[in-house]
């Protein structure tokens, strides 16, 4: 089928009813009369559970189109794949999105998608993020830290972080005293830079910085404020319009919580203590050797794994005034879910229920690295569960392209997630420049001292607790990362999906490793020219509202350029044209650009050339 022949053929699908669990749509295709005789017009339907053809029966005519309709029901599911075909004057014809494998066949990449009983709140297209480590941002409150058992205060606020453990083998335990009140007293920055969703790492009691080993679930640590805090900081918030997302980690507690209670510290009687304990059934268990214990999170005796199955403990998290009611009563607007991939797939989807009981338009976020959450599980894939996820695959690809031109796996894993995700899910994806858990990006960029052949583009060449404590970024190293970061941010900013700022990132903040990596914000020593970049490239994406929900064509990418383009169904259309290599670059802008209004470029970079790690974003007018 010619292209601009393809143009001319439509269609549409309307729901008619909702089923209990689906809904039934009538589908309507009209295809020009200049085709001549047209016949065997089918529809061809399929998600991760089944295919379905259906035939298409000729409905009614105009003087330029012939009609056909078919009556189907479908069930809930993030993700359909669906494309038409047809005989027209006795030749085959496929009617796809994109024809890339011409007449003869056709791939998912070339369907049209749609989602059945799976929303994702408006609000979080193509929103900006902003990822606060609560202790290392601001400390708002006057009142003095109280010293509490395990936990060393920093004197002053510029110090280093503790790399490794401690003179008595403790890890994690330096605290600054960042704050809920610091985020409140903070709340016209972090707008000014453009942004309307916080997410916050979590923020419950427990006895390490990163409060990845929950104490209590139902209690602020004392440290970051109270409960009320809480609620202040999301009221507050709200007024600005912003949202807040809480880091919730259900797949394990901390063994010196009131849950487990290793060491006696709390009240409650531990599942560590006592097989009559409350909690008991919270864990899971093994046999080893004739003996039971506990599960350990990648065998660390700190993390007893939670058992998803257990009732008392989905009753828990899940249930009628359980932790997750709790924290929606506080205010919060979604939940981002600690290695949601270990979780069993029904906790997920109770854990979604809660969130939605609570508002219907709550945010479920997940941490996913590896996996393609839509195969394996059916967490996303159902449509019952997460509603997107931390984008480290794409992520990864993109950062292996600027730092060892690696083309194939970004083309690669970006048409994997564009072809596979649900629509909704690549318009809210994270899309981060670092996170609490991989080196800040302008290391990655500035330093030599990443490993190419390693699974991960952060990962270190040498991880050691002595060589991360003794490094040192450079000046000459800062100023190349700088320039190269600017790029990927300008990326960053135009793809699909949320885009996501690691605190710090806009000022310049650095760190190699997960521990290095968070420093707390440098306040006094801020990179005021990263921060200015960083405001305007999130202002020039947000002016283009458009943005939130358009589609991506990918134009070009080879060792020196990476071009793609945005566009909707009415006629908006950008381009965004990045350099990744250290000289200048020759830009060919196509035709119908040659108009263009420039709305963002990187210093140096114009219609003819790019800055070495240069970029520019063109606007189409509209005819």
């Amino acid at each position: 089928m010619r292209q601009e022949e393809a143009l001319k053929v439509k269609h549409q699908i309307i729901e008619e009813s909702k089923t209990v669990d689906g809904g039934v749509f009538e589908v309507i295709i009209q295809i020009p009369l200049t085709w001549g005789w047209i016949e065997r017009v089918k529809f061809a339907i399929s998600n991760s559970a089944k295919k379905d053809t259906y035939r298409m029966e000729y409905w009614q005519n105009d003087e330029t189109y012939a009609y056909f309709k078919t009556t189907i029901e479908l069930g809930t599911s993030a993700l359909y794949h669906y494309y038409f075909s047809f005989e027209a004057n006795g030749c085959f014809q496929y009617y796809k999105k994109i024809d890339i494998t011409g007449i003869s066949s056709i791939s998912k990449e070339e369907c049209w998608k749609m989602s059945v009983g799976f929303d994702v709140p408006d609000w979080s297209k193509g929103a900006v993020m902003y990822q606060v480590f609560l202790d290392r941002f601001y400390r708002g409150s006057k009142q003095r830290l109280e010293p509490m058992y395990g936990r060393n205060i920093h004197k002053n606020w510029d110090e280093k972080p503790l790399v490794g453990p401690d003179a008595n083998g403790m890890w994690a335990n330096d605290f600054y005293g960042g704050d809920l009140q610091g985020i409140i007293k903070r709340l016209k920055y972090i707008k000014r830079l453009g942004v309307n969703v916080i997410y916050l790492n979590p923020v419950v009691a427990s006895p390490t910085n990163h409060h990845y080993d929950a104490g209590d679930y139902e209690k602020v640590d004392p440290y970051f404020g109270t409960n009320q805090d809480l609620k202040e900081l999301c009221e507050k918030a709200h007024s600005y319009g912003i949202k807040i997302i809480l880091d919730a980690v259900f797949n394990h507690t901390g063994d010196d919580s009131k849950y487990f209670n290793r060491y006696g510290h709390y009240d409650s009687v531990g599942a560590f203590q006592s097989e009559e304990s409350p909690y008991f059934d919270f864990y899971k268990r093994r046999w080893d050797k004739g003996q039971m214990d506990f599960c350990y999170w990648w065998g660390f005796l700190n993390h007893p794994v939670c058992n998803g199955k257990s009732p008392e403990w989905i009753k828990y998290i899940c249930g009628e005034n359980g932790v997750i009611d709790l924290w929606f009563s506080l205010g919060i607007d979604g939940l981002r879910l600690d290695v949601e991939d270990e979780l069993d797939n029904e906790f997920v989807k109770q854990i979604t229920e809660a969130v939605l009981r609570n508002k219907q338009d709550g945010f479920i976020l997940a941490e996913v690295w590896e996996q393609n959450p839509m195969r394996g599980r059916d967490d996303l894939s159902s449509g019952k569960g997460i509603h997107t996820v931390m984008n480290y695959r794409v992520a990864d690809a993109l950062v292996r392209y600027y730092k060892y031109t690696d083309i194939w796996k970004f083309g690669y894993v970006f048409k994997e997630t564009m072809t596979e995700y649900p629509t909704e899910t690549i318009q809210t994806w994270m899309n981060f420049t670092s996170t609490h858990d991989i080196s800040r990006v302008i290391e990655i960029f500035g330093c030599d001292v990443f490993s190419p052949n390693s699974q991960w583009a952060w990962n270190l060449r040498d991880e050691s607790v002595e060589w991360i404590r003794s490094h040192q970024i450079s000046r000459q190293e800062y100023k190349h990362g700088k320039k190269v970061f600017k790029s990927y941010l300008t990326v960053l900013a135009f793809l699909p999906g949320m885009l996501s700022i690691f605190y710090g990132d806009e000022v310049g903040l650095c760190g190699i490793g997960n521990l290095a990596n968070r420093a707390p914000y440098p306040w006094k020593h801020r990179d005021k020219d990263m921060l200015k970049f960083t405001r305007g490239v999130i202002k020039a994406r947000k002016q283009e509202e458009f943005l939130r929900t358009a589609d991506f064509r990918l134009v070009k990418i080879d060792a020196e350029q990476f071009v793609f383009e945005r566009y909707d169904d009415e006629g908006n259309k950008i381009l965004v044209i990045s350099s990744r290599t250290h000289h200048e670059t020759q830009v060919d802008v196509p035709k119908e650009y040659k108009d263009a209004k420039v709305i963002f470029n990187i210093k140096g970079s114009n219609t003819q050339k790019l800055a070495p790690y240069g970029a520019i974003v063109l606007k189409k007018h509209q005819s």
